[in-house]
């Protein structure tokens, strides 16, 4: 593989990377790692309503819609009414919750080998990828970034 200086290129080939690991070791559970993290931070939340699920989890409402849609037939969320008529909330089925911790356990078991494997770099990447995803959330600093 070429080494690449630029920074977006060399995060998005360690984000494929760790994706097709972490799909690999959910897919007995019939989950993808997008969807594990998705039903998570549904459990997290409890019962959240859909904007505050989207602010939660960085994705944008068309696209937690569509991932939604499709744990929705998988019978492992059910939506419903909110507060007002535009409000619409998530939890999980109780097939959700079983799937998720069932599948928690092959996700915990990678998660300790690859930070093991990393070694002291796993806290480091924790800790980068959670500032470059605040700077990119934060208007002053993304502004300045692009300057």
């Amino acid at each position: 593989m070429d080494e690449v200086v630029c920074l977006c290129s060399n995060a998005r080939r360690a984000a494929l990377a760790l994706t097709s690991l972490y799909d690999e070791a959910l897919a007995p559970h019939g989950l993808k790692v997008t969807q594990f993290s998705l039903l998570h931070a549904i459990k997290r939340r409890e019962t959240p309503n859909l904007s505050g699920l989207a602010g939660a989890t960085g994705l944008d409402r068309s696209t937690l819609g569509r991932n939604l849609r499709v744990l929705e037939e998988l019978r492992l969320v059910a939506l419903s009414p909110g507060d007002d008529q535009r409000d619409r909330v998530v939890r999980l089925t109780e097939r959700g919750a079983a799937t998720l911790r069932a599948a928690t356990k092959a996700w915990l078991k990678l998660q300790e080998r690859l930070s093991g494997a990393l070694g002291e770099d796993a806290e480091r990447l924790l800790a980068v990828t959670r500032r470059v995803a605040e700077l990119a959330r934060d208007p002053e600093r993304r502004a300045a970034a692009l300057r």
